[in-house]
């Protein structure tokens, strides 16, 4: 009996009144907000993750709480933001570290160095683990080299659609457990710790530029990135919402710039003509 409720949330004695319909409307409004796709087995989600908003809302129907965010764009958002997935962790997929350290970083810095701007887009970047990764991979383990680059014209872009993410990614705090995939070498340069805290050094919080940003909106960007990195998205997005993204990234990347998506996505259509396979789950966009 209780697994039947787990899993049938239509079915049962609830706080909220909440129904097929209900979850029917907020699948459909989240997938127009976002892009993300809600199957009907994330009902129990939908419900235990929205319920705390009809309590500060004061309100026991679903009904009435899609009524208020089909007319409230700061509920609506937030709305947007709770049903948005953020698990991430520090050097994840470490592949990709290690094929930017070792094939695409020494041409980056050659570059920095030279007087050219690099800019590098961490798109979705959620509560900050990759982008931080990426960046303590940049500065490397070598301080006055890192010196060097930090007085260059490199920056990182960070974005991502929830504020609460975005909050604590710029607060830059982790619990101390949760560096243990970082490397010694970076770590005792790039994570302070106190107590059961670490936080990331300010020279690699200064890198990067935190944006909300929803990518099925408008993008206010006047610049192509060299590398972008959005991984673990899009699996959450249909086929054509996947094909639009990617062609986007495809036009936001200067001639030869790197892609790294998830290990489950691909590229397909029309972007998987535009680009290279360099590395596992990892392209390069054509010169032409």
């Amino acid at each position: 009996m209780t697994f039947a409720i787990a899993t049938c949330p239509f079915e049962g004695n609830f706080d909220f009144i909440y129904n097929r319909g209900d979850f029917d409307a907020i699948s459909a409004l989240i997938y127009s907000e976002s892009g993300n796709v809600l199957s009907e087995r994330k009902a129990m989600l939908v419900y235990s993750r929205l319920t705390r908003r009809l309590r500060v809302r004061n309100l026991s129907r679903f009904e009435d709480y899609i009524n208020l965010i089909e007319n409230d764009a700061e509920e609506r958002r937030a709305a947007v933001a709770l049903l948005t997935t953020n698990h991430t962790y520090f050097f994840r997929e470490e592949h990709h570290f290690k094929h930017f350290e070792n094939e695409v970083r020494p041409h980056l810095l050659r570059r920095a160095f030279g007087g050219e701007a690099v800019r590098i887009w961490s798109a979705g970047c959620s509560s900050g683990e990759e982008v931080y990764s990426l960046g303590m991979t940049i500065l490397g383990e070598n301080a006055a080299e890192a010196q060097k680059i930090i007085s260059s014209d490199f920056r990182l872009l960070a974005s991502d659609l929830a504020d609460h993410v975005l909050v604590a990614a710029q607060l830059a705090e982790y619990p101390l457990q949760s560096v243990a995939p970082v490397p010694e070498r970076l770590r005792r340069l790039w994570v302070n710790t106190e107590g059961d805290t670490a936080k990331m050094d300010e020279k690699l919080r200064n890198l990067v530029r935190f944006r909300r940003l929803n990518l099925l909106g408008t993008w206010p960007l006047t610049i192509q990135f060299d590398v972008i990195f959005c991984r673990n998205v899009m699996i959450y997005f249909d086929e054509s919402t996947k094909a639009m993204l990617l062609d986007r990234f495809s036009e936001h990347l200067v001639p030869g710039g790197l892609l790294y998506i998830g290990h489950s996505e691909r590229l397909f259509g029309n972007t998987e003509r535009q680009f290279e396979i360099v590395g596992k789950s990892t392209y390069r966009k054509h010169m032409i």
